[in-house]
């Protein structure tokens, strides 16, 4: 595979890409590496173990360490086009990694869960502080502050139910993709 280095990039394209391929690794679970290309020499092996994936949407910068062959990387120098200008725009680079994520992670999913439990806890503890306050101190409940303890109780039970769906749909979405346990392969032998 071609890897280039960034010199030359503008610095908060090169920090934002950095920032992508740190997430991205963490989110998955695999090393997607900063700067490799999509264009590479592969192996016989290399190209039927990709093309046994079934999914249709694919994000080949996952799906390359995904498979798990060994790589080796010839490193160049960026260098700035002698015609022409990119047709990737901020935008479209933005919705190019949540596609890369959302393909290779469902972490996303329970954030929506947590979200909902921390939520419902800082209410359950609200309303548990007014009642002491209440009860121990004198100090009057408004009435807006009964309001909101509701608000965000219900709001957690809601963001946790929407968290449980999304595991759900997580499962389901990973069955869809029909991606393989694990690739088994000999040198002697070639994927069928």
């Amino acid at each position: 595979m071609a890897k280039r280095n960034r010199k030359g990039d503008p610095l908060l394209r090169s920090f934002l890409a950095k920032c992508f391929y740190r997430i991205i690794s963490m989110l998955a679970g695999i090393e997607v590496i900063d700067g490799v290309g999509d264009f590479r020499l592969m192996t016989d092996v290399y190209v039927k173990a990709i093309l046994k994936l079934e999914e249709r949407n694919r994000f080949s910068k996952g799906i390359y360490p995904w498979i798990g062959f060994r790589t080796k990387y010839i490193e160049y120098e960026n260098v700035e086009r002698a015609v022409g200008t990119t047709k990737w725009s901020f935008f479209k680079l933005f919705s190019y990694s949540l596609s890369g994520i959302t393909a290779f992670s469902t972490k996303l999913l329970q954030l929506a869960s947590i979200m909902g439990i921390l939520s419902f806890c800082f209410s359950i503890a609200l309303f548990i502080l007014l009642v002491i306050r209440k009860l121990f101190f004198g100090v009057p409940v408004d009435g807006w502050t009964t309001i909101v303890c509701l608000i965000v109780f219900f709001s957690g039970i809601i963001l946790l139910s929407i968290g449980i769906l999304g595991y759900y749909n997580a499962k389901m979405y990973t069955e869809i993709k029909r991606r393989p346990q694990y690739i088994v392969w000999r040198l002697d032998e070639s994927l069928q």
